[in-house]
């Protein structure tokens, strides 16, 4: 009589998966629950190296690498309960409905124009950002972009490059035509923060007369720092030999650099941009630098990203200079701004929402008393990382209207122009 063939389990990796990552994962205890860890998604992106490290004890990590909602899998707008998004990726309210148990954002830079935090808050999804990454490396930016403009080193290299031959002074001032000396010009920073205060201690070691406006910083900054403050916009744009914006971007500051206020700027004037693209008018900057209005410019950040040097209104615009949003970079920011973001989100699992977190951008907004709980709290419970939910006291958060901070509202002096500035004391990314 014939044995029966014994029937072959399937192959473990011959099961279909979607691209998620599960991080120490644990066996079920022994005649005991199997408390599930929750799902944490990398929305624009594929590399999850620096935050598996800091997530895998509490956390199963997921990348979409998507460029929008649409593109993310069902599984993730269903379950993840925390999520971690660069820049190439915008959450309107409508995106953020599509998340059905989303409590906590991390925008892995510092601006969060990408994300509607209002909307996000009034769904109980926590908004944080890492502000503190970086900003040496944008500042140093910043300060090479401005060299770069008074000694036309970029320029100058090119002509190296192509071929040019300089047989004496007369073709070194002709090729050079426009460098100027710094010492004694006056530098006008918009948006004294952190990546601003950094320029502006630089910019001093240069010899730059440097001052600054910034409408949420208390009186007396000046003087720590040994600057000079204006109170107004057009006071700075009418002092100030080169400008440097150092502002995020919100409602009130979209184009601030337009028409209007660059006829306000010296005849001549530098422009520098390495916040947000949105802040200037490219189509206003083209024609100011056609006209001669403003002497050359550099921008790393632009309206449409990634930038493309063959259309749009600064294709053929003289003396300037654009790199790719990369002020933001160097190896080591990159790892430093990763593992703060992924902290947050570890923050936010281990500990309450948003009590727990320290860059919450959007408390304000948040209309229910039920949000200060842990991701895995759900019913007044904390998560803890060896996988047993222990029993805590909440306290609800308050429903009453949040108490107007200082940075909460704009200075008396933004209405000065049609496109009043609005910066807040964060220091601008990629960032």
């Amino acid at each position: 009589m014939d044995k029966k063939k014994p029937v072959k389990r399937p192959r473990m990796d011959t099961i279909p998966r979607m691209c998620y990552i599960t991080v120490g994962a644990r066996a079920p205890i022994p005649n005991g629950p199997m408390h599930t860890r929750p799902l944490v998604a990398l929305l624009d992106g594929r590399d999850c190296s620096v935050e598996m490290p800091i997530l895998k004890d509490v956390a199963t990590v997921a990348f979409c690498d998507a460029q929008s909602t649409q593109e993310i899998h069902e599984k993730v707008l269903n379950e993840a309960v925390g999520a971690l998004m660069w820049h190439t990726i915008t959450l309107t309210k409508e995106d953020l409905d599509k998340f059905k148990a989303l409590r906590i954002i991390v925008r892995i830079g510092s601006g969060v124009d990408n994300i509607d935090i209002k909307a996000a808050g009034e769904l109980g999804i926590a908004v944080c950002n890492v502000p503190g990454y970086g900003v040496e490396e944008v500042a140093d930016t910043t300060m090479c972009l401005i060299l770069n403009l008074y000694r036309r080193t970029y320029w100058l290299a090119n002509m190296v490059r192509e071929g040019k031959k300089f047989q004496g002074p007369e073709q070194v001032r002709e090729a050079a035509q426009g460098c100027a000396r710094i010492r004694g010009d006056t530098l006008g920073i918009i948006g004294l923060g952190r990546v601003g205060t950094a320029v502006a201690l630089r910019a001093k070691a240069f010899g730059f007369n440097v001052i600054f406006y910034d409408p949420y910083l208390p009186d007396g900054i000046e003087k720590s720092l040994g600057l000079t403050r204006v109170y107004t916009l057009q006071d700075l744009l009418f002092q100030s030999d080169c400008v440097s914006l150092h502002c995020t971007l919100n409602e009130h500051n979209h184009h601030v650099f337009n028409e209007f206020t660059i006829k306000q700027m010296r005849p001549g004037a530098f422009l520098v941009n390495t916040a947000r693209g949105g802040l200037v008018d490219e189509n206003a900057l083209a024609l100011a630098l056609k006209d001669g209005r403003i002497r050359a410019a550099a921008l790393d950040v632009h309206e449409n990203e990634p930038y493309n040097a063959l259309a749009g209104p600064l294709k053929d615009a003289p003396n300037l200079i654009c790199t790719p949003h990369a002020a933001w970079y160097s190896d080591a920011s990159s790892t430093e701004l990763r593992d703060m973001a992924a902290s947050e989100i570890r923050r936010a699992i281990v500990g309450r929402i948003p009590d727990s977190l320290r860059n919450c951008v959007n408390k304000e907004y948040f209309v229910s008393s039920g949000y200060s709980e842990g991701i895995n709290g759900a019913s007044g419970y904390n998560y803890n990382p060896m996988g047993v939910p222990h029993s805590t006291t909440l306290e609800p958060l308050s429903t009453s209207p949040a108490i107007p901070t200082p940075h909460s509202q704009p200075h008396s002096t933004l209405q000065d122009t049609p496109n009043h500035l609005a910066p807040k004391p964060e220091s601008s990314e990629v960032h």
